[in-house]
């Protein structure tokens, strides 16, 4: 059944995964110049695996066992393995059979039997369900549809690994052994299974990371000074309980105690006598190879590289990183870097400052994630000056900056993050985004339960830093920002607005709606905070201005009236300073005025945000963010240290399994504090800022966000159309793209003749109304005589199409006469037949001319494009895009958005048009594209919606072959 193209080495089938442990494993095909390492592996498995595997004893493999376990077609026959440091840890295999459940030799099987062997000392890391997803996934890729697999009874962590999968499937028992049979299509609950486990994994691997029972600082220089001293010393400064050990090869021999640090000092890695959890590389680039291999060797769980001279400094410094990386993954480990900032955690029983910060940042609910150092420098500072110390309003809890990236990213943080009780608010500074279809995915999942704020720099050169080994995105920054909207993600523009976005969301619960309250003591400053919120597209009342002289309790009296207001949902307090009767500021009226204003919004019923404008009163900013002495809290840590957790593992051996259960589906979201307050204090904190603009944008952020979080609750459904062709459709784009690949390359796009689009379109009920070709005025006459008057007449020359400002465009044409007169101006004025391709099509009721697109970016996948057509969407860039697939919420939140919307709804007298058929249209364009990944680009253009239905004039259609991988594929760690 194999033909000898398919034998070739699948390279593609290359994948590093997390394992549940947090550790990582390489799954790859079996070659055969595997056979040392097959036979190594299975003298490291135990008589009962063996027998497990083989139903009978089976001490060694044969020299045709060898032979036959390494050498596969890559089709009829698969083997799959999973290494750690080149060496196997698990294999899986399948071979085809048929119907009789014999070795299939006819076209047409698709069925394969499949068996699995882990070797002992890597069982309960989820090493076989990893390598299931992949197995299944090259099945599926080779015409498999379902497998089979015969387990023994007793052997019941294998029967787990397939009835967690969450595939439909079967079950019997004959002549003592368990038969599962089970599809390979995936299913809703069998990608719940697989996102969970990835979730559970990387987040985990992240955890591993802030949570170390011992760091070693490898490159600490023997006098003080230099990067790796520094990162020792803050380190020790921060309080960190682990271990904690200095590597240098110029120390003498035997070891050394690095003074007055009083840190035992190691030549090398191999010579620690314990376990090290965490290295922290301060080296050469020329150096760090051979460090990774002893501590790949020693067993480390993670690295950090705060060397440069990687992908930043040139292509040969980019293939430098490339090779890191792959060293990295080779021995298990996550890396930080290179070229990174470092890590920090603030958990009381962590206090982690493996990082260049010289001072370890108060603990409290934020977590910070950026790709810049000098950025995590800027929000470093910027919120210890907003909130200073433990349990601030300014607090974090842990910070990651990861350089050039080459592994851990913003994605492994959303991912911890996510039910990390000790972080309320996600902040990620993103100069590039390595998996958008991911990022997308996990920001949404997070945003459903915590506030996601995202700034994003290099947004209009088109490239990431020369750090980033990424793909290029090539969809325009504006609807990379609409896409960040419909998941649910706050985009805000600068570092300030990062920091001010998280402190009011950190610090307040959501706003139920958008009506603001504004009082204070200053009426001019009050109307610049009125103005504020209109132009935010706030709905502030009338503000409430008190006496200049009014005092912390006339405050209070106000906020607490304003909060019992049942019209307001979220109250902004102005302030200036007052003068006391002597002349002179009161000394104490920042601590008093804080006092009074936390007393009043603490006991609001219920809860509503509060933000402060302040004109020159910064002890009133101070302490509004500083906890009361009496009730400074310090969240908890998400997770105590792997040395408290686990009894000490040997320096190399592989890391003891995860004792938590493995669900079948993705966790429990968390309750979001910011909309409960149990994690904050008693006597709340309260964002202050300086300008009324930063504070109402920041509200004006946590409205649209709560609005959002309250749809993500009902997100909509993906629709069935009972009159879609499918099956049909798939059977076109096959026949249509074996055609276009005789003359074309078809791993581009290529477009589709007219009337083979059309067709297509019509499988999912979309018709294109028709046109016929006029080359002469007698041409264009049969043609209307075919269509019926009133008829269109008009050109589609490329630099003429959809422009019908240039007069190419003639409507309402009644008769021949006016037919062959419309024929002349546009020949006489716009140019020869030939040049401008006249066309004759129907008329159809007047409307609105809009345009609806699909497109998929190689990076951030299908995109759902709606605009007016024209000006609307081309001058101005009026055009709402969503994922596909897009729910019936999603489209009718699409056409609602756009700028130019009321012209759909009656603007100025005019009537509605229908809007239902123009969702109808998307939702029908969505399922294309989301059912056939071969359909890369779909152009309706123009689609005129009338009061009732809708016309498609003119469409294109593109096809390309799909990517072998997708996000629906299974989980696998980037590769750049």
């Amino acid at each position: 059944m194999q033909s000898p193209s398919d034998s070739v080495y699948p390279a593609h089938w290359e994948a590093d995964v997390v394992l549940r442990d947090g550790g990582t494993a390489r799954i790859r095909p079996i070659a055969p110049d595997d056979a040392q390492r097959l036979v190594s592996f299975y003298e490291q498995v135990s008589d009962e695996s063996k027998y497990y595997r083989f139903f009978a004893p089976y001490p060694r493999l044969s020299d045709r066992d060898v032979h036959r376990f390494t050498h596969h077609d890559y089709v009829d026959r698969v083997g799959l393995a999973a290494t750690v440091g080149g060496e196997f840890i698990a294999t899986v295999r399948y071979d085809r059979i048929d119907d009789r459940g014999r070795p299939a030799k006819e076209p047409g099987a698709d069925q394969a039997e499949v068996a699995f062997l882990v070797q002992d000392a890597h069982q309960g890391r989820g090493v076989a369900s990893a390598l299931l997803e992949h197995i299944a996934a090259v099945a599926r890729e080779r015409g498999i549809r379902r497998f089979a697999a015969e387990v023994l009874p007793a052997n019941t962590k294998m029967i787990k690994v397939f009835t967690d999968a969450g595939y439909t499937q079967q079950r019997t028992f004959e002549d003592g052994v368990v038969r599962l049979e089970f599809d390979l299509e995936p299913t809703e609950q069998s990608m719940a299974v697989m996102r969970g486990r990835e979730q559970r994994a990387e987040a985990r691997s992240v955890q591993r990371l802030l949570a170390p029972g011992s760091v070693a600082v490898i490159g600490t220089g023997r006098a003080p000074g230099g990067v790796g001293r520094s990162v020792l010393r803050n380190l020790l400064d921060s309080g960190y309980p682990g271990r904690v050990y200095a590597v240098n090869n110029a120390f003498p021999e035997g070891g050394a105690r690095l003074d007055p640090e009083g840190v035992p000092g190691h030549r090398s890695v191999p010579e620690i006598p314990e376990p090290v959890d965490l290295a922290v590389l301060a080296v050469p680039a020329a150096q760090v190879p051979d460090v990774v291999r002893d501590c790949g060797e020693h067993g480390v769980r993670g690295l950090v590289i705060l060397s440069s001279g990687y992908a930043e400094s040139g292509p040969e410094g980019r293939e430098r990183q490339r090779a890191l990386l792959r060293q990295a993954r080779s021995y298990g480990m996550r890396l930080i870097g290179p070229n990174a900032f470092g890590l920090l955690n603030t958990a009381p029983d962590v206090r982690l400052n493996a990082s260049l910060a010289p001072q370890m940042p108060g603990a409290g609910r934020i977590g910070l994630f950026t790709q810049s150092g000098a950025i995590g420098i800027a929000l470093l500072s910027g919120l210890h000056r907003r909130g200073p110390g433990d349990g601030s309003i300014a607090g974090i809890s842990t910070f990651l900056s990861a350089g050039n990236r080459a592994d851990l990213s913003g994605n492994d943080l959303l991912q911890y993050w996510y039910d990390d009780p000790a972080t309320d608010v996600a902040i990620l500074y993103l100069e590039s985004i390595g998996d958008p279809r991911k990022f997308m995915r996990l920001a949404r999942r997070t945003a459903a339960v915590k506030p996601v704020v995202v700034a994003k720099g290099a947004r209009h050169t088109g490239t990431a830093p020369l750090g980033h080994t990424v793909p290029t995105v090539r969809i325009p920054d504006s609807t990379v920002s609409a896409l960040m909207r419909q998941a649910g993600v706050i985009r805000v523009d600068t570092v300030t607005e990062l920091i001010d976005a998280g402190l009011l969301l950190a610090s307040q619960p959501l706003p139920a709606g958008p009506r603001v309250a504004i009082l204070g003591n200053s009426e001019s400053l009050a109307l610049l905070t009125y103005d504020a919120c209109l132009t935010e597209g706030l709905r502030p009342l009338r503000p409430h201005v008190l006496a200049a002289a009014a005092t912390p309790e006339d405050f209070r009296t106000a906020l607490s009236a304003a909060l019992a207001n049942g019209l307001c949902d979220a109250v902004v307090v102005t302030a200036i300073p007052w003068v006391g009767e002597e002349g002179v500021a009161s000394p104490g009226e920042g601590a008093d005025l804080a006092a009074a204003l936390r007393e009043a919004a603490s006991s609001a019923v219920p809860a509503k945000p509060v933000t402060v404008v302040h004109l020159a009163m910064d002890a009133l900013a101070d302490a509004l963010a500083a906890p009361p002495p009496s009730e400074a809290t310090v969240p908890q840590p998400s997770a105590p240290p792997p040395s408290e957790t686990a009894p000490p593992r040997s320096a190399g051996a592989p890391p003891p399994p995860d004792p938590t259960p493995s669900p079948s589906a993705a966790p429990e979201p968390p309750q979001n504090p910011a909309t409960a307050t149990s994690g904050l204090p008693t006597a709340p904190l309260v964002p202050a800022f300086p300008a009324a603009e930063r504070a109402v944008r920041s509200l004006a952020q946590a409205v649209r966000y709560a609005k959002w979080r309250r749809g993500a609750a009902d997100p909509g459904r993906v629709p069935e159309f009972e009159d879609i062709e499918e099956a049909a459709a798939g059977a076109d784009i096959d026949r249509l793209l074996d055609e276009l690949a005789r003359h074309a390359d078809i791993t581009r796009s290529v477009p589709l003749a007219a009337e083979d689009a059309h067709a297509l379109l019509a499988r999912y009920g979309i018709p294109v109304r028709p046109a016929h070709p006029a080359p002469d005025p007698d041409s264009a006459v049969r043609a209307a005589a075919r269509l019926g008057y009133p008829v269109a007449l008009k050109t589609t020359a490329p630099h003429l199409r959809h422009r019908p400002d240039l007069g190419g465009v003639r409507l309402d044409l009644t008769g021949e006469a006016e037919l062959r007169r419309a024929y002349a101006e546009l020949t006489d004025f716009l140019g020869k037949p030939e040049e401008l391709r006249p066309v004759v099509q129907p008329m159809v009721p007047r409307g609105v001319d809009t345009v609806v697109r699909a497109a998929i970016d190689p990076a951030a996948g299908a995109v759902l494009s709606f605009g007016l057509a024209g000006a609307p969407s081309q001058l101005l860039g009026d055009t709402a895009h969503r994922l596909i697939p897009a729910t019936d919420r999603d489209v009718a939140e699409q056409i609602r958005s756009i700028r130019t919307a009321p012209l759909l709804f009656g603007w100025r007298g005019s009537q509605p048009v229908d809007t239902a058929a123009l969702e109808d249209l998307l939702l029908r364009v969505s399922r294309l594209v989301d059912d056939h990944p071969e359909v890369v680009g779909v152009d309706l253009e123009p689609v005129v919606v009338a009061a009732h239905g809708l016309a498609v004039l003119d469409a294109t259609v593109r096809l390309a072959r799909p990517p072998a991988t997708t996000d629906l594929g299974p989980r696998r760690m980037p590769a750049y």
